[in-house]
């Protein structure tokens, strides 16, 4: 084995790697975020929206020595719109957010879960096929002030009830019985060390949280629950706090 890191990947805001700690590694990091590697010392990490420029592996060996590799993170050009209008006002109201922080709570429970999964370990595929109608990053700026950028991909088909399947290997961790608030039927999968997916809007899921799913497998059905203006599927990834770009686990649509 190699005395050093070995790792491929995307090193670019949004991006992985996958790869190998040094033989005799007892801790690693990616910057301030801990890795977790399995027995044969395969670990995943994740570069998130707006990562810098410059990232650092760090290995802790066993005889107390330190083995690190500095990481150049390529910068994205974001589709970014700016509007001459001022940005909306206001907070939630208060009868809102009573509703919003146990789904918070919720979604924070499910993403922090620990699951004994490989999906992490696999070359994704697209949960289903459509037009790419909402770009991850890309934000709008209202007269100088930012907007929230566009966490996920959007996938429209042209109507609902069109299944969507597995991207990789997981288990479930929510299944949503009743529409949240702004995702509507959530679904989120643990892929195994910090990676996970969200599947937002749906109109049917067909697994329940627990369940252990394969690559390929149906999860579901699409729709326009929650927040949303027609339509589509809403597909998230992160990495522990990193939003990643799903389009760099898949490659293009086909």
């Amino acid at each position: 084995m190699s005395d050093g890191f070995v790792f491929e990947g995307d090193t670019t805001q949004g991006g992985w790697l996958r790869g190998r700690v040094p033989h005799g590694t007892v801790a690693a990091r990616l910057g301030d975020q801990d890795l977790t590697f399995n027995e044969e010392g395969y670990f995943f990490a994740a570069f998130d929206r707006d990562a810098g420029p410059q990232a650092q592996l760090v290995a802790q060996l066993e005889d107390g020595r330190e083995v690190t590799a500095n990481l150049a993170v390529a910068p994205r050009d974001w589709q970014i719109e700016r509007v001459n209008v001022a940005r909306t006002a206001g907070g939630a109201s208060a009868e809102f957010m009573e509703r919003r922080r146990p789904e918070l709570a919720r979604i924070n429970a499910a993403r922090n879960v620990d699951a004994p999964a490989t999906g992490w370990s696999e070359r994704f595929i697209w949960p289903l096929t459509g037009r790419i109608s909402g770009r991850f990053g890309s934000q709008r700026i209202y007269r100088g002030e930012p907007g929230s950028y566009h966490s996920g991909i959007d996938i429209a088909t042209g109507g609902t009830g069109n299944p969507f399947v597995a991207p990789a290997a997981g288990v479930v961790t929510l299944a949503a019985e009743t529409p949240f608030s702004l995702e509507g039927y959530l679904l989120i999968i643990d892929h195994g060390q910090g990676l996970n997916s969200a599947f937002l809007h749906l109109s049917e899921i067909a697994v329940k949280p627990g369940d252990v799913v394969e690559q390929g497998q149906y999860l579901g059905r699409i729709g326009s629950s929650g927040r949303a203006t027609g339509p589509h599927l809403h597909w998230s990834l992160k990495w522990h706090d990193a939003r990643l770009d799903p389009l760099l686990f898949t490659g293009p649509m086909p």
